[in-house]
């Protein structure tokens, strides 16, 4: 009996974190429906409702959210002792989860991480697109990747870039027709492509700086992304200027295809770290992952 609900406590902690049968069911690769037995099971057992259950959302209880709070914690501590155990192995096994944002993932943490994952069979990764601020302990993930001046300082961070160049960019057939900006009050009257923040909501506010004055510039015009790479394409097809990182839009640059405008009006954005829970358990496998993206360069 007591196997069993620990078990269960297991699978309440997944639907509790999540706040959805939905998600849970596709995280545990279960149905719904065996959630839900799953579920009515162990409240009947401890006699006590843990879930309160609407047609659109899922919270815990006062039973449950003690639950969550008391023995959530003494779980995972279970787990990471189990993970340590299982980590005296000959090769670094197990999963790591990451999030970052769509181009991070492509053009940062894959090249590295591709190299190592046919000499470590054993080693799985699961890397999530997310542009939202994650919480890495409440969700699970092992680790999260955010410019060095967004992780917080209870975190351990490891640099993955230098700092990097941001740039201001239209295609030669967009200035064909308008004069090239030269000051904020320039840049108000162009066609400018916006960025709408997963976490806030909010258009994302170009953040430049000139003479040492930071600015905030909040752009305005006809497209609004929630993702980077409309907005390269969106700026290719001569629709309006983005601000982007020089890794997005170098290579275009470099064949004529965009212009970069009001260069000393554009600060260098801190580097991309990776970042984990200090009291985390560093497994073999976090460690191997760890040391194979961080920034090698002087």
């Amino acid at each position: 009996m007591a196997r069993d609900n620990i078990n269960d406590i297991l699978v309440f902690l997944v639907i509790a974190r999540e706040r959805s049968f939905t998600r849970a069911a596709s995280k545990l690769g279960m149905t719904q429906s065996a959630l839900s037995h799953i579920m009515r099971g162990l409240e009947e057992r401890l006699g006590v409702r843990l879930l309160s259950r609407t047609t659109r959302s899922v919270s815990p209880t006062e039973a449950g959210e003690r639950l969550l709070q008391n023995v959530g914690p003494r779980l995972e501590e279970i787990e990471a002792e189990i993970a340590a155990i299982s980590d005296l192995g000959d090769k670094p096994a197990g999963l790591v989860r990451i999030t970052a944002v769509d181009n991070v993932i492509d053009n940062v943490l894959w090249p590295r991480l591709a190299t190592i994952m046919p000499q470590y069979p054993d080693l799985h990764l699961e890397m999530s697109s997310d542009y939202r601020m994650v919480d890495i302990a409440a969700e699970r993930y092992d680790i999260g990747v955010r410019f060095g001046d967004q992780v917080e300082k209870d975190m351990v961070a490891v640099r993955l870039t230098p700092d990097m160049p941001t740039m201001i960019v239209g295609s030669p057939a967009y200035f064909a027709h308008r004069p090239v900006p030269a000051s904020i009050q320039d840049l108000m009257k162009h066609n400018c492509i916006g960025l709408r923040l997963a976490t806030s909501g909010g258009v994302y506010a170009w953040e430049l700086g000139h003479e040492g004055r930071a600015i905030e510039f909040r752009p305005r015009g006809q497209l609004i992304f929630n993702t980077v790479y409309p907005m390269v394409n969106a700026a290719l097809s001569g629709c309006g200027l983005a601000f982007l990182t020089e890794d997005l839009v170098g290579h275009h640059i470099r064949a004529g295809r965009l212009v970069s405008v009001m260069s000393d009006w554009c600060p260098p954005f801190p580097g991309l770290h990776a970042y984990y829970p200090s009291r985390r358990h560093s497994s073999r496998a976090l460690a191997l992952v760890i040391d194979a993206i961080r920034y090698k360069g002087q």
